[in-house]
């Protein structure tokens, strides 16, 4: 796990090395354990490291190819890489590390690209071929990883985070219609960002540049072929099993402490009893208690700990140290938090960082095998249109969760229901909050959707896994890796295997959404294993009480009153709003204004925190 960064002028400049430094080292928190860089000419790389798969030397990046030819830098893991050592033996190359770096770069010295579909890992890369003069980047299939560029001023810049882009002097400019999706979706999808002149890199996608600024981005995994290709499970219990186990064994390759980030719920529990049942000892698990019952799963996590004799950790993050780590947490994300519990896991990382390097999550679980109540109202999306006439009682009226639910079922379009299902604001809200007639558009949204539709016609609950599995997941990745990576922890999903994931999306509905709670596959397989308490809990989540929050506590009071006069009130299409009259609204205990509130409280403190830094 690293950080990663580099520079190419397509107009054969030479590089500046303390802008490249600059770069590199604003991702210290990424690697702090070594850092190196390469230069020639017009191309640079930086690289900070974080030491877990050989933590010698021999690990150093940039890594150099025997021949001179190749240079890689890596962020992520192969977790498969000694299964290649035969074939490489059979070839004659002796390996001169223990590391996946050296792994990798072999098999595209041997194979090229076409390597990539037998890697089972996270990653993100960048090789140089000095012979060719061309530059490839690479992002995993799911997006673990992440990796942004900018095309700017005839230069290729790259880097883990926006910010080293920010540091090597792109100008830091807000995307009109990017804001605007922030506040009406919660997040970019796609491979445009926040920023003019950033881009991501898509999940699943690579990209060649060549010295005359050719540029060519490559779909390398689909997984809609993927699913249609797969061949029939015949037993879904066993296959998942099997996969599932199989692929927690997978990530626990490290020369360096692994842990299991546990809230006490299904998913991650399912993570800590396959090690239990696979014999691993030692193991540190890491937990977010609440003082609000409502929002607890600690005790659960506990209780399972201690039954199977690993060494429990827990951390409650509220008050002052809440409010520090929400301004932490938002310059490690780059963008207003979107998530609401980034403060939260940044905390417990930072708790885990002196006894592990590496945290197991069950963080894809929900995307994969409908685990979201909000999927429940695609079932019979009809019932939808008869819930309206309820809004005029009041206990609906005034519980949050049921206004919700009243304002999504105005929602008459079936793509509108897949687009809006994993949001707070919908169509109409839109007009009435903001004053916009108009939906935000996202070209990529609708291409998933497409896809989506093609795949499983008139069945709306898997089109939403499928939409989730290319839009909100990738920001739940993304705040995975921002906060633990910002306490200097490598964050690993078992249940991002591409075994699963596609397998899943060929087994049928029962297996997904039967019960209460769906994840039904899941829930059957670790029945056995896991205590009936955490089988048969109500799904919580890391889910946490921002309204009392931000009235009950000094920090917060008094940003709020500096939130009732930000500058983000000057924004284009937030002009028209109160920041005075929203908090008033805030200290009456108006429950309903609060998913309005929190992405803009969130943009305010990221304007004054981040914004302000680079500018």
């Amino acid at each position: 796990m690293c950080g990663i960064n580099g520079i190419f002028h397509l107009n054969n400049k030479s590089i500046d090395e303390n802008q490249l430094l600059k770069m590199r080292d604003v991702l210290e928190h990424r690697g702090p354990d070594d850092a190196g860089i390469f230069i020639e000419n017009n191309i640079g790389f930086g690289h900070r490291r974080l030491s877990i798969i050989d933590i010698s030397s021999a690990g150093h990046q940039p890594f150099y190819s025997e021949n001179g030819r190749y240079v890689i830098i890596f962020n992520g893991e192969i977790y498969n890489y000694k299964s290649f050592y035969p074939e490489l033996e059979n070839k004659g190359i002796t390996l001169k590390s223990g590391s996946d770096t050296e792994v990798l770069l072999k098999l595209y010295e041997l194979y090229g690209l076409r390597m990539l579909s037998r890697l089972n890992g996270m990653f993100a890369f960048a090789i140089w071929d000095k012979e060719d003069k061309k530059l490839v980047l690479a992002r995993d299939r799911m997006g673990v990883k992440p990796l942004y560029y900018s095309l700017y001023q005839n230069t290729l810049y790259f880097a883990s985070e926006q910010k080293a882009l920010f540091a090597a002097g792109i100008p830091i400019q807000i995307s009109e219609s990017g804001l605007e999706e922030y506040f009406f979706n919660r997040f970019v999808a796609g491979e445009n960002t926040l920023y003019t002149n950033v881009n991501k890199l898509l999940p699943g996608h690579y990209m060649i540049i060549d010295a005359n600024g050719n540029t060519k981005t490559t779909k390398w995994w689909n997984l809609k072929e993927e699913i249609q290709n797969h061949n029939q499970i015949t037993n879904p219990k066993q296959w998942f099993e099997e996969t599932f186990f199989e692929s927690v064994k997978l990530r626990m390759v490290s020369d360096a402490p692994v842990g299991v980030l546990l809230s006490g719920g299904l998913d991650s529990c399912s993570i800590l009893s396959s090690l239990y049942h696979q014999s691993y000892k030692n193991i540190q698990t890491f937990n977010i208690g609440f003082s609000e019952e409502h929002h607890n799963e600690s005790y659960l996590a506990k209780k399972i700990t201690e039954d199977y004799k690993y060494e429990f950790n827990t951390i409650k993050v509220e008050g002052d140290f809440l409010f520090d780590n929400l301004v932490e947490s938002t310059y490690f994300q780059d963008e207003p938090l979107m998530h609401l519990n980034e403060p939260h896991l940044l905390a417990v990382s930072k708790l885990a960082n002196s006894k592990v390097k590496v945290l197991l999550s069950g963080e894809g679980a929900d995307e994969l095998m409908g685990g979201y109540v909000r999927y429940k109202a695609l079932k019979n999306p009809s019932l939808l249109k008869t819930i309206s006439f309820l809004s005029n009682l009041d206990y609906f009226n005034n519980n949050p969760r049921f206004d919700k639910l009243m304002r999504y079922s105005k929602i008459r379009d079936q793509s509108d229901l897949i687009l809006f299902n994993g949001t707070s604001i919908y169509p109409d809200d839109i007009n009435s909050f903001y004053g916009k007639k108009t939906k935000p558009t996202n070209e990529y949204r609708y291409q998933i959707l497409k896809e989506a539709q093609e795949l499983y016609p008139n069945n709306l609950q898997r089109q939403a896994l499928y939409f989730d599995q290319h839009t909100y997941m990738c920001s739940l990745l993304d705040r995975n890796d921002r906060c633990t990576m910002g306490a200097s922890i490598e964050c690993r999903e078992p249940f991002l295997d591409q075994r699963l994931i596609a397998g899943l999306g060929t087994l049928d509905d029962k297996w997904l959404f039967s019960g209460k709670k769906g994840k039904y596959i899941l829930k059957s397989t670790m029945e056995n294993k896991l205590p009936k308490e955490i089988i048969n809990f109500r799904k919580i989540g890391l889910s946490s009480p921002w309204e009392n929050y931000l009235v009950s506590d000094s920090k917060f009071r008094d940003e709020l009153q500096n939130f009732a006069k930000s500058e983000i009130f000057n924004m284009p299409f937030l002009e028209n709003l109160n920041g005075q009259k929203l908090v008033a609204q805030i200290e009456k205990g108006d429950k309903k204004i609060i998913p309005y509130i929190l992405p803009l409280f969130m943009l305010h403190i990221w304007q004054k925190n981040y914004f302000e830094k680079f500018v």
